[in-house]
């Protein structure tokens, strides 16, 4: 099979018919077999009972529906695992995104050898009070990702290899940073491609600034600590411990000398300094416990990506 398209979907009752006629047209005009991967991610509406009209008229239409809203990175990982095609698009299912653009994705997989590629939604028409905060965590997230070459972490529409979905985990609200999963795996070709928008998603909010971040802020401790969390915790409550440790003994050192001079001198327990160092030993000491703990239970989530599917198409 040439192409999977993986569409999330939270209540798009209206879109879904015309979007579907849609990719099936681009779809029969280039030749390409394919399948598309509806996935209802809770939907309160008539959306299911859309899909289950359209799996009725073509046997390219499969369906998963949630029994109830996980979110768009619950929605895409399973829609991953059913995959079949040797590339995967994703695109959302308010027609933001033009099935047009399957074409030219498909070649740049296909023949330009990309691992991913990243739809850029480059002329905006939202307000400066979303326009802002996007070019904000897009500048953040390249560089912490250090993907420089992506402005858009958040499009919808992207194209994978095969591989590439098969190797990643998506799970929380991670699928912001599906690029920069693909690179931790050891995907690293990895470009944008500037594709016409439509139409106004549903999933997320003002709140999606945030947990973006969040978000940015996991991967990244993950990415460098997760499998070596005692690298991070560790060496840090080392470093604290040490700290406290050699703060102590000056503690100590001083009253010494002060008692040996002759000096007026006061206990070691009435200096503020004595219980700052035994609070930063303290605190190192359950930081390295933490960091050894973070060792024996590293990544050891088996039902992290655990939904509860209704049912299948």
């Amino acid at each position: 099979m040439d192409i999977s398209v993986v569409v999330p979907l939270y209540n798009e009752e209206e879109s879904l018919p015309e979007l579907y006629a849609w990719i099936e047209r681009v779809m029969k005009a280039h030749g390409f077999s394919y399948e598309v991967i509806f996935v209802n991610d809770g939907s309160t509406d008539r959306s299911w009972q859309i899909i289950e009209e359209l799996s009725r008229e073509s046997d390219a239409v499969h369906g998963i529906k949630f029994r109830r809203n996980y979110g768009k990175s619950p929605a895409l990982y399973c829609g991953f695992e059913k995959a079949q095609g040797d590339v995967v698009i994703t695109m959302d299912a308010d027609l933001q995104d033009s099935p047009d653009e399957i074409p030219e994705l498909y070649r740049m997989i296909t023949e330009d050898d990309y691992d991913l590629v990243s739809g850029w939604k480059r002329k905006r028409y939202d307000p400066l009070s979303k326009t802002i905060p996007t070019k904000i965590f897009n500048a953040t997230a390249r560089k912490v990702s250090g993907i420089k070459n992506l402005h858009d972490f958040n499009c919808g529409l992207k194209a994978y290899k095969k591989d590439v979905v098969k190797n990643i985990e998506v799970y929380g609200e991670m699928h912001r940073y599906i690029p920069y999963l693909a690179k931790n795996a050891g995907f690293k070709k990895i470009v944008q491609h500037q594709a016409r928008k439509f139409g106004k998603t549903k999933f997320g909010g003002l709140n999606r600034f945030f947990n973006g971040y969040l978000d940015l802020i996991s991967l990244w401790f993950l990415s460098a600590f997760g499998v070596k969390p005692m690298h991070f915790f560790g060496l840090l409550g080392s470093l604290m411990f040490i700290f406290g440790f050699i703060a102590v003994v000056i503690v100590g050192v001083t009253k010494l000398y002060q008692m040996h001079s002759g000096m007026p001198y006061r206990l070691v327990t009435d200096s503020p300094y004595f219980y700052l160092s035994l609070t930063a030993m303290i605190i190192g000491t359950q930081l390295f416990l933490a960091g050894f703990l973070g060792e024996l239970i590293s990544r050891n989530a088996p039902e992290r990506n655990k939904y509860q599917i209704e049912k299948t198409i």
